[in-house]
């Protein structure tokens, strides 16, 4: 069984990863055409507004509520039951975010009064429009995490992550094709291109979920018990992943306060820093969360605990050893990493600076984040979506009080630009990302047995880590630049190779399977 969830995690990784290739692309175009101006700040406030109506009622939440019941129902062979379900599912979706999509039209220019005080005059105005624009597609993307959902649940993983990759090729397409026309028009195209992409994202699942299930009717049916069972998972995960939001719009309306550039910086280092949570934290997560799902089926008793217990050590141990060197390449070699990816056209090397730092900044709690996805699936598969609700607003408490100080407070006390309080709002984040993952893991230690990865395998993931990226510095600095893509290459190639060779000397046992696999699949061995 662990084998399986081996290779699901691999399917979903390598489906991510094709999407995060061209999310890094479409970053890349963006940086090139509008680098961190005012335009950039607009966009990227602009489609964080309608994606909050995505995560409260998309993936995260579909997965949470709808999968345990979906799949426990194939686990005993009631598809009829599942096709009921899915289809129930769907009709009371597209009649909630049709409603929610048409308020958050009309609604947009009081939303931005909270989410972005710092924009006013045209740069307000030009917010409105697009986030007005964006709404509706995003509304599309729910129903794409409905089809994820049932792919998942069949274990059909890389097409539901893949799908996104025709969500950013539309808008690359876009940016592209129009990229003559003045910035202010082009954001403008470039808002009809992402809905365009978000309704592709969702047509290219369709057919597969329609095979998958095709006795599916499309009835508002309350009365159906498993719908009522996903209805009370769904609003507690829903409150949950709206507090999680609610966190990020707090970090978005401090960041419209500390200039211009500071809102397209936050969200250009997201996009590097969601490739190491999605390719190995959400990768593992969403794999997981199904079999789970069905290994807790209706009881929860010793031996089930200790099947629990084994699968989540075996799932952090894995994102452990991807994840740590992915923090400290982010802390040292930040600035290798975001020159290579996005420093062209209007994106300087002073903006990959700046980029480098918020980048750092995040890498503080990439670890926590991660891991605290793993155990949050373990929960929910456990029927339990009051304790991450617990202590998502416990974080969110945190978040708020810590991003205020380290945002507004910390620079002037430091005596330096504002703008770099925006490294202290991911920092800050990432704190309290370490407090949620203590607490889900100190109860979860005390509803079945000690988790989590011992201290001896975290001492040898972190040595092998810091003198991998001391080496790698020195190579940085000792040999002449040829450019920020060649650099990366060499200075990231040699800090990759150092890591897998000092986990392999310490006798890692994720490093000694992923090369023995490596070595066989090439004759080797």
């Amino acid at each position: 069984m662990a084998e399986a969830g081996r290779r699901h995690a691999v399917l979903v990784g390598a489906g991510i990863l094709c999407s995060r290739i061209f999310g890094l692309v479409r970053q890349r175009v963006f940086s090139h055409y509008f680098g961190l101006s005012d335009i950039a700040d607009v966009f990227s406030s602009a489609l964080r507004v309608p994606n909050f109506l995505q995560n409260l009622f998309g993936e995260g939440v579909l997965s949470a509520s709808f999968i345990p019941v979906y799949a426990r129902l194939l686990a005993q062979e009631r598809q009829e039951d599942a096709g009921k379900l899915a289809g129930a599912i769907a009709a009371i979706l597209a009649v909630g975010i049709s409603i929610i999509v048409a308020i958050g039209v009309v609604a947009t220019p009081w939303l931005l009064w909270i989410i972005a005080p710092g924009y006013t005059g045209d740069k307000r105005e030009l917010t409105i429009l697009i986030v007005r624009i964006l709404f509706p597609g995003t509304g599309i993307l729910v129903w794409s995490a409905w089809c994820l959902g049932i792919l998942n649940s069949h274990h059909k993983f890389f097409l539901s992550y893949a799908a996104p990759v025709v969500w950013n090729l539309s808008m690359i397409a876009t940016l592209l094709v129009f990229r003559n026309l003045p910035q202010e028009r082009l954001i403008v195209y470039l808002a009809w291109g992402t809905v365009l992409g978000c309704l592709l994202q969702f047509l290219v699942q369709l057919p597969s979920v329609l095979k998958l299930v095709p006795h599916m009717p499309l009835r508002l049916d309350w009365r159906n018990a498993h719908v009522q069972q996903v209805g009370g998972s769904f609003m507690s995960v829903a409150v949950g992943r709206g507090v999680v939001q609610i966190s990020a719009f707090v970090d978005q309306a401090i960041s419209t306060l500390l200039g211009s550039g500071a809102m397209a910086a936050i969200t250009t280092a997201a996009s590097v820093n969601m490739l190491p949570v999605s390719l190995f934290g959400m990768a593992i997560s969403a794999s997981e969360l199904p079999t789970l799902s069905r290994m807790v089926g209706e009881g929860l008793d010793g031996d089930t605990k200790d099947k629990l217990s084994a699968r989540l050590n075996d799932g952090l141990e894995r994102i452990a050893f991807f994840i740590i060197p992915s923090a400290m390449a982010f802390l040292a070699l930040g600035n290798v990493i975001v020159a290579a990816l996005y420093q062209s056209g209007q994106f300087t090397s002073h903006d990959s600076r700046y980029v480098w730092a918020i980048l750092a900044g995040s890498g503080i709690g990439l670890l926590a984040s991660t891991s605290g996805r793993l155990y949050a699936s373990t929960y929910y598969a456990m029927r339990d979506t009051r304790t991450p609700l617990r202590f998502a607003l416990v974080r969110l408490a945190v978040t708020a009080a810590l991003g205020l100080a380290s945002a507004l407070l910390l620079p002037g006390w430091l005596g330096v630009d504002p703008k770099w309080g925006a490294a202290g709002l991911t920092a800050s984040a990432g704190v309290a990302g370490w407090i949620e993952f203590h607490l889900l893991r100190s109860k979860m230690n005390r509803l079945l047995k000690p988790t989590g990865v011992s201290m001896g395998i975290m001492v040898r993931l972190w040595v092998a880590a810091c003198v991998a990226a001391v080496l790698a510095c020195a190579v940085e600095y000792v040999t002449p630049a040829y450019g920020p893509i060649p650099t990366a290459i060499y200075v990231l190639g040699v800090y990759g190779v150092i890591y897998f060779a000092v986990t392999w000397m310490l006798r890692i046992k994720e490093c000694e399977e992923l090369l023995g696999k490596l070595l066989r699949r090439a004759g080797v061995r």
